[in-house]
């Protein structure tokens, strides 16, 4: 009877090592396969890597030659290291490059269209439509050294990766905004919270942007940068499923493009998913509700997040409704 349990024991844990074993095998590291473990829990959110939609192939096919353009940006002002008096900033882009018909605009009926990304620090961007209009405008910026970043972008805003498309200057300010009250644009969209930290424990807001204020102080422009863009914000209807990451790199080349860099992708907290080419994806299975998505740039040598004054690993909380 002893040697009987005895060999029933041994089965059991020989049996509990090959699935822990299977378990750990059957993980992928490549978001190119999937995006959470095989052991996801019956009903849970289980997030898989799809192709690009057919709604926006066709999108690509009615724009004609756009997505082929490749649209540069320069940054008039603010001037890099400019000193600006008081609280209100104007940015001021030229639009230039092979263009292809690319136009930054707002279609009134789609209330969508070309644009320009405007990343004040590390908050999340908030879009530039329409450049002959005047210039993007600060509001209530906080006093101290800050980092602006500008790139074009298309109406479902996967953004342009030709060279000269990124664009990135310093400028400090003296005199600055109330530090009670959010940096805004001259629309009121919010650019960057408070300069004083939320309550310990409290959420972001849909769009991330109730999140500790964010300097550029040490942000260095010649080691590797990643640049959030998407997802961000609330997603509806057929935009809730897929839903697509997309990034801009500086200074990095990743392994599928010949370099040695990864992206590091993670839903919720969960398994740690890889990008090695440089390009957008897009994950279905979302589940209504809030979730959280981290995008970061990992050290070949060391696995690490690549140190640039907390910039390489930017957390943005979204909402999906359906």
């Amino acid at each position: 009877m002893r040697r009987s349990i005895g060999s029933q024991l041994v089965l059991t844990i020989a049996f509990g090592m090959t699935a822990i074993f299977s378990g750990c095998k059957a993980t992928s590291e490549n978001a190119n396969t999937t995006a959470t473990s095989a052991a996801t829990p019956p009903g849970a959110q289980q997030l898989t890597v799809v192709e690009r939609p057919q709604k926006i192939e066709q999108m690509m096919k009615d724009r004609g030659a756009q997505d082929e353009a490749k649209p540069t940006l320069k940054i008039i002002s603010p001037a890099d290291g400019a000193a600006i008096n008081g609280s209100t900033v104007e940015v001021k882009l030229e639009l230039g490059g092979d263009l292809k018909g690319y136009m930054p605009h707002k279609d009134p009926a789609t209330q969508k269209g070309n644009h320009i990304h405007v990343i004040l620090d590390n908050q999340p961007y908030e879009a530039y439509y329409e450049l002959n209009q005047g210039p993007f405008e600060l509001r209530n910026v906080s006093e101290g050294r800050h980092t602006l970043r500008v790139f074009p972008s298309r109406p479902w805003h996967e953004s342009y990766k030709n060279e000269g498309a990124f664009q990135m200057v310093y400028f400090n300010v003296k005199g600055g905004g109330n530090p009670e009250k959010p940096t805004t644009t001259k629309d009121g969209q919010m650019m960057a919270s408070p300069t004083k930290s939320p309550t310990a424990g409290a959420s972001p807001e849909q769009e991330g942007k109730n999140m500790m204020a964010s300097t550029a102080g040490t942000v260095d422009r010649t080691k590797p940068l990643l640049t959030y863009s998407r997802p961000k914000g609330e997603y509806k209807g057929e935009d809730a499923d897929p839903i697509m990451i997309d990034f801009w790199l500086v200074n990095s080349v990743l392994q599928g493009n010949g370099g040695d860099y990864r992206v590091r992708y993670s839903i919720d907290g969960g398994p740690p998913q890889f990008i090695d080419k440089w390009g957008p994806i897009w994950l279905t299975g979302w589940t209504g509700g809030k979730h959280r998505v981290t995008v970061e740039l990992i050290d070949p040598k060391t696995g690490a997040v690549v140190d640039n004054g907390g910039y390489n690993s930017t957390t943005r909380e979204i909402t999906i409704t359906k």
